[in-house]
């Protein structure tokens, strides 16, 4: 008898496959070069944005570059939520240079941008053919140039995930998922988190457990997957709070990274709610919203909303955490939440009640909401929403 008869549509296998090359250690960046030649990139193009510029850290990338390529071209003008614009932007520079691979230097934000130009740089058509949702991962060839990874936030996991988060012109946010978006290599370099200010390293943290933890309880079936998301989990809750006070502790700093690592090679299993509200919140113009941020507000009541679908697994996960027995799980994040400085609801982010309805129906047809625990509807979405606005 097949898995998916046994089980249900629903939990059917997942596709195992961690196959991607990491650096994983302080100073990593030095090895950059290396990774070039071994791809075989000699014109890339980097991608980052202004903040990571106004940081310094592009410059400690080019000061590692082989003598040849130390005046690159640059894409900077990233926005916090990749758009179709942006895209064609730096796609523009890329063939302007010719380039034949990207650096993406930054957080998940300059990672899914490079992903999205590497894809568009050999891929005709419109990139919209090309989303989750519109069966386009079946269109995504290994024709997509070479993409190294560098992360400067311990959050998305972007640096070893299979997919890039792209607002189209139409205010949706979509994703591209494929094995071969994962970028050819990871350089995970904890020393370029140092200079994370305290907000930021909580917010990307947050998205780092909310990804260990909706993986953890997507209903497919992949016990490697769980693992690892399960072991990073509990590294955020051990760690989160040192990074924000102290983001020069060193050991806080590499514990984040290797969270958000273990997010990033477990989230192939899927996501859920959470992530299914803070895709179509994020698209929209107005406010702005950063992901983290988002994904630390929904989860509490995600969780609420999960808990009979769980089983067993909530035990685990706060057992993972190294909680009370007992503990409420969503009360506890939700207390982390305000210790951390976050916000506690959607309206002191800004988001008015009238786009509730829009919002319920964009996360209802995102790519994370048939993995969620428990088989969602316009109608719950609305729920949750009302609930966070409240």
């Amino acid at each position: 008898m097949a898995p998916s008869d046994r089980f249900g549509a629903c939990k059917r296998m997942a596709i195992i496959n961690y196959l991607t090359h990491i650096r994983f250690e302080p100073g990593a960046l030095a090895a950059l070069a290396d990774d070039l030649s071994a791809l075989g990139i000699r014109r890339p193009l980097i991608v980052t944005d202004r903040g990571i510029v106004q940081a310094g850290l592009l410059d400690r990338l080019v000061a590692v570059l082989p003598g040849s390529l130390r005046n690159p071209p640059v894409f900077s003008a990233t926005p916090p939520n990749p758009t179709e614009v942006a895209v064609g932007d730096a796609l523009a520079t890329y063939n302007d240079h010719a380039c034949d691979g990207v650096i993406a230097l930054g957080g998940g934000s300059p990672i899914d941008l490079a992903k999205a130009v590497a894809l568009m740089a050999t891929h005709d058509g419109q990139m919209e053919r090309y989303a989750a949702v519109h069966s386009g991962a079946a269109l995504i060839t290994s024709a997509v140039a070479p993409v190294i990874a560098i992360p400067t936030t311990a959050g998305t996991g972007s640096e070893v995930g299979r997919a890039a988060l792209v607002t189209l012109n139409d205010g949706r946010k979509l994703g591209f998922v494929s094995p071969h978006l994962i970028p050819r290599r990871a350089i995970c370099d904890p020393d370029l988190t140092t200079g994370l200010p305290p907000g930021l390293t909580a917010a990307t943290g947050m998205d780092a457990l909310a990804h260990c933890i909706e993986t953890f309880l997507s209903p497919r079936i992949n016990p490697p997957a769980d693992a690892i998301a399960l072991d990073g989990a509990g590294r955020v809750w051990r760690n989160i709070e040192r990074a924000v006070t102290d983001g020069t502790d060193e050991q806080a700093r590499w514990e984040m990274m290797m969270a958000a690592l273990a997010g990033g090679l477990s989230f192939q299993k899927g996501l859920g709610a959470v992530h299914g509200l803070s895709h179509a919140l994020g698209g929209l113009k107005e406010p702005s919203l950063h992901h983290g941020t988002l994904n630390a507000v929904l989860l509490p009541p995600v969780l609420r909303l999960n808990r009979a679908a769980a089983g067993s697994k909530y035990e685990r996960l706060a057992s993972a955490l190294g909680l009370d027995a007992g503990t409420d799980l969503a009360d506890a994040i939700e207390t982390l939440n305000a210790r951390l400085g976050l916000p506690s609801s959607l309206k002191g982010m800004g988001i008015a009640p009238t786009v509730v309805s829009d919002m319920a129906q964009r996360a209802m047809a995102d790519h994370s909401t048939p993995t969620n625990p428990r088989a969602m509807t316009v109608a719950l979405y609305e729920q949750l929403l009302r609930g966070v606005l409240a």
